[in-house]
């Protein structure tokens, strides 16, 4: 029964594209009527199969089970039981399910491609050597285009660009590696340096994508980072593992300066479009009232295993072999020690597709992809 429902969501997304069509090129390449492809880039909110297929260390992947349980009742690399927030928003948009970029059987993007890794940073050095950093996702988004201009023209090319949405998660690895560093954290101000590069590094990449021309763009900001079951279990020490506030506190700076990145570059660049979700705000609610949004568990995960679920040890793949398994992964917002259920990304996909201006704005992506 798993295999088929899976058969039938494809189908029903394949049907999706041949309703709209505008037209055909010999080349097999099909272009959408409506508006453009949806580009995504970050970490592993976002990665639906990347890692799987770099060299890189099992703490970086979501190739084996539980993962994919819910679904596609197989481990497609997201780090989820199900899908991820991607796939509800193709899905709204009414957009095929997107391959991951490294995929190797999908030669055309036309409508859009994920290039998210789990792990990634806005900074190169984040995890640096395993995972692709933001800045090799743009690169391979440079080969997107040129692979367009080939196969339909320049001009219809530069047309599906600038339709097209670009959405982004990233930067949570930033701020969550710096406990790697240091023992305790610092006040936020003593980060500001840091914050700003990496705003800084982002604001190069979003250019470098208007450039090539990208005109509308899409964000979720930094969640509670310190709410998470890995940070908790980290900070609990037998106590209640009340949220580490201070790495929280430092989300929210980088949350501020990415709203006032982007509203200087909608008054720069002519054309340029935004929708900013407040990610963290959203997060934190589920977080906080899970049985408000019809979740039984907000703070510890349903896979894993110590405190809160939080040892990440979901699969038993990243050195420690035992853990526990949820019953039903629908009542959790955390599926593993970091990552959101399936359910949880449906939620918040709901949000960020169609919220209003106290979640997302100056557009929601619905908003934005009419625009």
């Amino acid at each position: 029964m798993g295999g088929l429902r899976v058969l039938i969501y494809f189908l029903v997304y394949s049907l999706s594209i041949f309703i709209r069509i505008k037209h055909c090129h010999s080349s097999s390449i099909c272009l959408p009527k409506k508006h453009g492809g949806l580009f995504i880039f970050g970490d592993s909110y976002f990665d639906n199969g990347n890692n799987n297929y770099i060299n890189t260390s099992i703490s970086v992947q979501a190739n084996y089970p539980p993962y994919g349980e819910t679904f596609f009742k197989y481990p497609s690399g997201r780090y989820s039981d199900g899908r991820v927030i991607p796939d509800f928003i193709a899905e709204y948009a009414k957009l095929p399910l997107l391959p991951p970029y490294l995929h190797p059987g999908y030669p055309n993007y036309i409508y859009g491609v994920n290039f998210a890794s789990g792990g990634a940073g806005v900074l190169d050095g984040t995890y640096q050597g395993l995972v692709v950093n933001l800045n090799t996702q743009v690169s391979y988004f440079k080969n997107v285009k040129k692979l367009f201009s080939k196969k339909v023209g320049d001009a219809e090319a530069k047309e599906l660009i600038s339709k097209s949405v670009y959405l982004f998660h990233i930067g949570g690895n930033d701020y969550s590696t710096l406990l790697e560093t240091n023992s305790s954290l610092l006040l936020p101000h003593d980060h500001q340096q840091f914050v700003d590069m990496v705003i800084g590094n982002l604001t190069n990449v979003i250019k470098e994508i208007y450039n090539l021309g990208g005109k509308k763009f899409g964000f979720l900001n930094v969640p509670p980072i310190g709410c998470s079951p890995s940070i908790r279990i980290r900070v609990s020490n037998g106590s209640t593992g009340a949220c580490l506030e201070d790495l929280s506190a430092i989300a929210r700076l980088h949350n501020t300066k990415l709203s006032q990145m982007l509203q200087k570059l909608e008054k720069q660049l002519k054309g340029f479009k935004y929708s900013l979700t407040d990610f963290y705000s959203v997060v934190y609610q589920v977080i906080k009232y899970p049985s408000k949004y019809g979740f039984k568990e907000g703070s510890m995960a349903c896979c894993g295993g110590g405190a809160y679920r939080g040892d990440g040890s979901c699969g038993g793949k990243r050195g420690i072999k035992e853990y526990k398994l949820c019953d039903n992964a629908s009542e959790y917002v955390f599926f593993d020690s970091f990552h959101p259920t399936e359910r949880a990304s449906q939620h918040y996909s709901q949000l960020i597709w169609n919220g209003n201006h106290t979640i997302t704005k100056p557009y929601n992506l619905k908003q934005l992809f009419q625009v």
